[in-house]
């Protein structure tokens, strides 16, 4: 796939997963024009609120998985990945979040695997439910792992495929971009995209890359 494809591709997950907030930035906002009742007017300051909090958090979370974040330096401060995570998916209270990242930092690559990892596994727990995030690093290897643990997981076959490099590349729709991306980093570095959903209500997403 070419870059400039798969930059359309991302371009197009990014404008999906943020239309739901910043349309309803937009309602709140003529809602509140024509709303005199200082009740409801406090109503829609508050959805207001939560949409721009809404749409903040997504930006930062996609500006760590997807973008150029971290400037020219190789490595990048684990503390802001679990700040995103903790923002995109800890905020409703829908899911609870556990953090296994013990080093301070990551390379950048590395870092856009775990996080992607993450949004798959995020997405899957539809109807809520636990997410655990862990690094580790042993000799020359790291382990990335997401766990999802809920009572309804859902991932779609086109990410399984996806993820597994077995998706034909001009056929990856926008859903699939973080799947493709995760699958494409971890063959450019030498390692293994890992995939278990047997167990019911769980699904464990993992990369094992070389280090050096």
């Amino acid at each position: 796939m070419k870059s400039h494809e798969f930059a359309s591709l991302l371009c197009s997950r990014l404008c999906h997963d943020l239309l739901s907030p910043v349309g309803a930035l937009n309602n709140g906002i003529e809602l509140l024009t024509d709303e005199h009742d200082p009740e409801m007017r406090a109503r829609c300051l508050d959805l207001l609120g939560e949409s721009a909090r809404a749409s903040a958090n997504k930006l930062k979370f996609f500006r760590l998985a997807f973008g150029a974040a971290g400037g020219f330096a190789e490595e990048v401060d684990t503390r802001e990945a679990r700040v995103a995570i903790e923002g995109l998916f800890g905020g409703d209270g829908r899911i609870v979040l556990g953090w296994m990242v013990d080093m301070p930092t990551m390379g950048k690559s590395a870092l856009k695997v775990l996080l992607n990892l993450v949004l798959i596994a995020g997405d899957a727990l539809v109807r809520g439910g636990r997410l655990d995030v862990g690094a580790e690093r042993h000799g020359d290897g790291l382990d990335i792992v997401a766990r999802a643990e809920g009572p309804r997981i859902v991932l779609d076959a086109e990410l399984k495929r996806a993820l597994a490099g077995d998706a034909s590349e001009d056929a990856i729709a926008p859903r699939a971009a973080a799947a493709w991306l995760v699958h494409c980093l971890v063959d450019e570095a030498g390692g293994e995209v890992q995939i278990s959903d047997q167990e019911e209500g769980v699904l464990l997403l993992g990369a094992a890359l070389p280090v050096g």
